[in-house]
């Protein structure tokens, strides 16, 4: 009876040891940024921000999100080269996020989301480019015991996974 006692404080005891794992940060950041070709214009400024609530999305994040994608978004556009400085010609990019779903429950965690890019000619307001990306991200159960860091890191993924695929879509286009 008291080896059975130690074995299950033993099996409890190492259970919340490797529980322990701290929540990762919401880093969106791309660890590395693909090749693209460089486009002749000046990027003046990015926004990103969900949609607007009138049109009945709903998206199962917060208010982080937003903040973490632009930073993430601002830092793969300065490492990747994509645009020129000291051109005539001036662009703002406004990113509109529209799907943000996160898994309950499970072992492997997918979250999916997606975002609308729109490429503003500065001076005629026209919008030059347009796309919606759709993405995932999945953080496998070896990844960490507890769900909830699974989830986080599945965001984080799903987000550098949607900003990549914007890179590599502008990869195809002249602006």
């Amino acid at each position: 009876m008291k080896n059975n006692k130690s074995i299950l404080f033993i099996l409890l005891s190492s259970i919340l040891i490797s529980s322990c794992n701290s929540m990762p940060p919401l880093d969106m950041t791309l660890s590395s940024v693909p090749d693209v070709k460089r486009q002749s214009v000046e990027l003046k400024s990015i926004s990103v921000g969900y949609v607007a609530k009138t049109r009945g999305i709903k998206l199962d994040t917060n208010h982080l999100v937003p903040p973490a994608w632009e930073s993430a978004l601002k830092d793969a556009i300065n490492r990747s080269l994509v645009f020129q400085d000291d051109v005539d010609r001036n662009i703002t990019i406004s990113v509109r996020i529209n799907h943000f779903d996160i898994p309950a429950a499970g072992f492997a965690m997918t979250s999916d989301c997606g975002a609308i890019y729109e490429i503003m000619d500065r001076s005629n307001g026209e919008i030059i480019f347009s796309t919606d990306i759709r993405s995932s991200g999945t953080t496998p159960m070896d990844y960490a015991f507890m769900g909830v860091t699974r989830v986080q890191e599945s965001m984080n993924r799903c987000a550098r996974n949607n900003i990549a695929g914007f890179l590599n879509d502008l990869n195809e286009v002249s602006l």
